[in-house]
């Protein structure tokens, strides 16, 4: 193995770790012989995760994010970091003229407050470590919006522009932030977005997909590059990884 692209000695935090995109880093994060930290709200799936990864120093935190006092709890639990992959999101499809603050506020208290809190307690409490590498999940629908996300994808806008402003300011520590900008991945995300269309409507947009929907995988191979020191000179980028759904729709 290339050394640049390994992990080991490196201790990372991937929330959302029990299903979807934070599984697949983790198990892909393992085999580059990362220490991890495992978040999750489910003490089951999440022990599940745990057992399927080889590695032995690895830890899990069962913790709801939007909870202030579950997330300080954890980030209290948390010695120090050198990768934090901030996977935990949701998506609920509302029409604007059904939205309300209580909506709102649901999905933007995982999608965007809980990240950016974790981020400020993590460097206020100088627990992220120089040359470290920040990864958000973010969404290629903060460019091409569909309908009932326009909460969805303005908070992920919002997280794509806060990833650049850590980039610059915390370029001095050698500490790098980034974006993948995922288009349809076959995660519980996607059959949520599928019970909100129709099963005609879901084929229509699978043919926009040059290469089809993504694996969680495909993700995970990303987000191990950029938390590698093989993407030591890439900060304050987002990553499209969208089977070529933007070239289609050019």
């Amino acid at each position: 193995m290339n050394q640049a692209f390994s992990l080991k000695d490196k201790t990372i935090l991937i929330t959302g770790a029990s299903n979807g995109i934070g599984k697949a880093v983790a198990q892909l994060a393992d085999n580059f012989q990362a220490k991890l930290i495992l978040t999750g709200r489910n003490e089951e799936r999440l022990q599940t995760v745990k057992d399927s990864l080889t590695g032995v120093n690895h830890k899990i935190n069962i913790a709801d994010l939007t909870q202030t006092n579950e997330l300080e709890k954890l980030i209290k639990e948390i010695d120090q970091l050198d990768g934090i992959v901030h996977s935990a999101g949701i998506v609920k499809p509302l029409p604007i003229q059904f939205l309300k603050k209580n909506k709102i506020d649901e999905i933007a208290n995982i999608n965007f407050y809980a990240p950016v809190e974790i981020n400020r307690l993590l460097f206020k409490q100088k627990k992220i470590n120089k040359n470290a590498s920040i990864v958000f999940i973010s969404s290629i629908s903060s460019h091409h919006p569909f309908k009932g996300g326009a909460v969805y994808t303005s908070f992920k806008a919002a997280l794509e522009t806060y990833s650049k402003s850590i980039a610059l300011e915390m370029a001095h520590k050698g500490i790098r932030s980034n974006c993948i900008k995922a288009g349809l991945v076959e995660t519980h995300i996607m059959e949520v977005t599928a019970k909100a269309a129709s099963k005609e409507s879901l084929e229509n947009h699978r043919k926009q997909y040059p290469l089809g929907f993504g694996k969680p995988e495909d993700v995970a191979n990303a987000v191990v590059f950029l938390l590698s020191d093989a993407s030591q000179w890439m900060t304050g980028t987002d990553l499209v990884l969208d089977g070529g759904l933007t070239i289609s729709k050019q």
